[in-house]
């Protein structure tokens, strides 16, 4: 029996694809694509779930490399993660392709 090695790019896309695997995942990635950056705050008021909900809903994606937070204390600031996203696009376009 032989080990299967699985390329960087297929770790990288399913990496991006648990952190896409929730709605309330794509919301976020989708209101954040529509703006500069957001505070943790407004998400919590945005959507009807628990802060510690959403925590861990944007350390899931954080984790994934799609998004990049910056503590402004109190608060923590979110952003796309540009880089990753276009390398994301690359990713999901190429396998699709397929």
């Amino acid at each position: 029996m032989t080990k299967t090695a699985f390329t960087e790019k297929q770790k990288q896309l399913a990496r991006f694809s648990k952190a896409l695997g929730h709605p309330v995942r794509i919301y976020i990635l989708e209101l954040l694509s529509k703006q500069a950056c957001c505070y943790s705050g407004d998400l919590s008021e945005i959507l009807p779930i628990a802060k510690s909900t959403l925590s861990q809903h944007l350390k899931e994606l954080k984790k994934a490399g799609l998004i990049q937070g910056e503590i402004e204390a109190p608060k923590v600031k979110y952003c796309i993660n540009h880089q990753n996203w276009e390398a994301a696009k690359i990713l999901y376009k190429d396998f699709l392709a397929k």
